[in-house]
């Protein structure tokens, strides 16, 4: 049995296809322990750190960091007993088999447009994809004759025809491609490039090895001729400029949240109702609760209330904590509610859950609040936490924005935005008063929430953050 083993990337959770690799956390030649964490990965649902399957010596490497590699793709290499002695020496027969891959401009085998491979008593012909090879003979491209390459040729035998002699290019017409016969030679990646940037491969005249076109060609192309000169008193014209555009790749985490908000968007028709309201009793009951010795470890914010209150209509209307099938064309009704709370980070948006959040006292959600928040932030979340919510907040107030009309996580029938608390005059007993006010909006899937159950739901939750107090001694 081989001492080197390759560790092939696994699926991180529910069939995920393929993972980013963020860090590496060993390196070639260090000595690792089992279960040692050697790589962090994100997938389309969280960053993770994989543990080491087996103990050893880093022998090799497969993937550098930023690289997105395929599920059961290997990532790593080890020598499990590498008190066995020096590895054995690649053959030269290995080392003959090993092939390079080309550089930026060289022609490879089945490029759009490149020669194919060679067939036997074929030599090599432009391939388009999906033609395969043309079984014919291969007109080669003559050559340009030079002065070096004269003085190099073999003096002609008498009995053959004298050559002509051997004419002169100047200069300036040795830089000149051939003229192109037949498909344009370029990578996939070039032509993308080309197609991003509305570039015609056709009409650019390639440098790379037997005229194909490079990524500096349509970068070239792309930029244009050199800028006229600008009239005094004339507008200037604006110029396609491709330097000054960045492109974000999208994958990972916000690959997930932009599939699942665009299949959300689609599937279930969205309502979003809005209610102003007083929270000056709440901000004064989280005062009381600071100052508790129970809750004087723990950071109590506003959103601590907003989610009580939120649990606590969900029993009094549980058709909101539901979900449609539309499998078996029914709404199925949890018992159990995992209160999602949503969390910018970084790699995006993720709305991890607080599971069976319903059962739990006002400091055990504090605490699980709290735990939520800092996992998140650290990019850690583990994508078993994201699953199965049921229900959600998204606390639009943190970044000053007073509300707005959330999109319905797939798989659950209402979210709430927590706006920001401002300052605000109001009417408070038959006088205007500065009170603290925020803004609530609550968006559900009408194929479940009528108007009135979403009404009565977000009024209950208008009614407690008016007077938590009084609230949780009816309520409870």
């Amino acid at each position: 049995m081989s001492r080197i083993k390759e560790f092939n990337l696994p699926d991180l959770g529910e069939g995920l296809t393929e993972g980013e690799i963020l860090a590496w956390l060993v390196k070639v030649g260090d000595t690792i322990e089992l279960n040692q964490p050697i790589v962090e990965v994100e997938t389309a649902k969280a960053a993770v750190e994989i543990p080491a399957k087996w103990g050893g010596v880093v022998t090799k490497i497969f993937h550098e960091a930023g690289t997105t590699v395929e599920v059961g793709s290997p990532i790593i290499s080890i020598d499990t007993d590498p008190g066995a002695g020096d590895l054995p020496e690649p053959s030269a027969e290995s080392l003959a088999a090993v092939t390079i891959a080309p550089s930026e401009g060289a022609i490879e085998p089945g490029m759009v447009g490149s020669p194919a491979p060679a067939a036997p008593g074929l030599g090599r012909t432009p391939v388009l994809v999906g033609y395969g090879v043309r079984e014919a003979s291969v007109k080669r491209r003559p050559r340009v004759s030079t002065p070096a390459a004269a003085a190099s040729v073999a003096p002609v035998p008498a009995a053959s025809a004298a050559p002509a002699p051997a004419s002169v290019v100047p200069p300036a017409a040795q830089t000149v491609a051939p003229a192109r016969s037949g498909p344009v030679l370029a990578k996939p990646p070039v032509r993308k490039l080309a197609r991003d940037l509305g570039v015609d491969l056709a009409t650019i005249t390639g440098t790379g090895p037997l005229g194909s076109v490079t990524r500096d060609d349509v970068h070239k192309a792309a930029e244009g001729p050199s800028k006229p000169a600008v009239v005094a008193g004339a507008r200037p014209v604006p110029v396609f400029d491709a330097s000054r555009e960045q492109r974000i790749p999208v994958k990972g985490v916000r690959k997930l949240t932009a599939e699942n908000m665009v299949a959300s968007a689609f599937t279930a028709p969205h309502v979003t109702e809005f209610l102003t309201v007083d929270v000056t009793r709440s901000m004064k009951a989280l005062e009381k609760l600071k100052a508790r010795r129970d809750f004087a470890d723990l950071r109590v914010s506003p959103l601590l209330l907003v989610a009580k209150a939120v649990l606590l209509a969900v029993k009094r209307y549980p058709m909101v904590n539901s979900s449609w099938s539309a499998g078996t064309n029914e709404i199925v009704i949890k018992d159990h509610v995992n209160l999602g709370i949503a969390a910018a980070t970084e790699r995006g948006l993720i709305v991890p859950n607080i599971k069976d959040a319903g059962r739990l006292s006002l400091r055990e959600l504090a605490e699980s609040l709290n735990e939520l928040i800092r996992v998140a932030r650290s990019g850690k979340t583990p994508p078993a936490d994201m699953a199965h919510g049921t229900l959600s907040i998204t606390n639009v107030g943190v970044f000053g924005v007073d509300t707005g009309t959330p999109i319905l996580p797939p798989g659950e029938s209402a979210i709430l935005a927590f706006g920001a608390i401002r300052p605000t005059p109001w009417v408070h007993k038959g006088k205007i008063k500065v009170r603290q006010v925020t803004t609530l909006g609550l968006s559900f899937d009408h194929r479940i929430i009528d108007g009135e159950l979403g009404s009565k739901f977000l009024r209950d939750i208008g009614e407690f953050l008016t007077d938590p107090e009084a609230a949780l001694l009816a309520w409870t």
